[in-house]
């Protein structure tokens, strides 16, 4: 089946199910290989700015919309389904955005939306789109995979009873609070996640709460940035008011995590995610997370000197 997917998590799912899409979102960087194939999707926003920076030109351009899609390319495509999302117009292209372009195209694909805000979304919908491209059955070995390593990272923090205060950031420049499937990964893992309830969507948040809250735990992982700009932006966060009092930061648990690969996909490294995310809340019952994934504060300070 020629499929075209439009954001990195759809394409993930579709070939974890076996399949090499036909076309691609520009995001698209997994599993390697993917970026070859044709991309029918740009955007007007420089992924490499400042996450303030970043934030003004989203805001600049709401009238027209962050991507845009080649019409042309999609078009030769020939494309049979098409897997796109409605969950946020920042972080990939919409629905919206894709049934005006398919309405420009001899081809009639069906389209597949996603729309997760908890981990049984993400579930539902690699079930959906195997269904959909006719690998239904293995669609539905992979979730049970999936769901076994989840119950694996559950069945040792179960009885945990010293529960830390986790707080996650999915931005920093304002600083949002992540939601949508994080609260029910940082339970899963062995925390608590007081600012923000399971399918919640992630909204900025005023920093006295989170001084309020005072976390325990600490991750940054902002929506489309590796370690290596984690680190270039972490004085949005070092230059606060408070900063140094707040209890994550004064007992060293402090980290940061690529959150372009994990946290922020919602497909089948959601689930790595967590298998990440639960040495970093229990580092006493977990092996450490590879440092290309997650690092503590004072390794990302040190990569920024070197």
């Amino acid at each position: 089946m020629r499929i075209v997917t439009t954001l990195p998590s759809a394409t993930e799912i579709v070939c974890r199910l076996g399949i090499e899409p036909v076309g691609v979102s520009h995001e698209c960087d997994h599993p390697p290989g993917v970026e070859s194939i044709p991309a029918v999707t740009s955007s007007r926003i420089d992924a490499d700015a400042s996450s303030a920076e970043i934030d003004r030109q989203v805001l600049e351009t709401a009238d027209e919309g962050v991507y845009e899609v080649d019409v042309e390319t999609l078009e030769a495509l020939e494309p049979e389904l098409i897997v796109t999302q409605g969950m946020c117009d920042v972080c990939a292209v919409d629905e919206a955005v894709i049934e005006r372009a398919v309405e420009e195209i001899d081809a009639d694909p069906e389209l597949v939306t996603t729309d997760p805000h908890t981990v049984g979304d993400v579930m539902g919908d690699i079930e959906r789109i195997g269904r959909a491209a006719g690998r239904g059955s293995l669609a539905r070995e992979v979730v049970t995979s999936l769901r076994s390593r989840i119950a694996a990272v559950r069945e040792e923090t179960d009885a945990v009873v010293d529960r830390p205060r986790v707080a996650i950031f999915d931005w920093t420049s304002p600083v949002m609070i992540a939601g949508h499937w994080v609260p029910e990964l940082v339970r899963a893992a062995g925390g608590e996640y007081g600012m923000a309830d399971p399918a919640d969507r992630s909204t900025p948040r005023e920093w006295d709460e989170v001084r309020a809250y005072n976390p325990e735990v600490l991750v940054a992982a902002p929506c489309g940035f590796g370690l290596e700009q984690i680190a270039e932006n972490l004085a949005d966060l070092t230059d606060r008011e408070g900063w140094d009092e707040l209890t994550a930061v004064r007992n060293g648990r402090v980290w940061a995590m690529d959150g372009h690969h994990y946290v922020n996909r919602p497909g089948p490294r959601i689930v790595d995610t967590l298998e990440h995310l639960a040495p970093i809340v229990h580092p006493d019952r977990f092996d450490a997370p590879p440092e290309d994934v997650a690092v503590s504060l004072s390794e990302l300070a040190r990569r920024l000197e070197a």
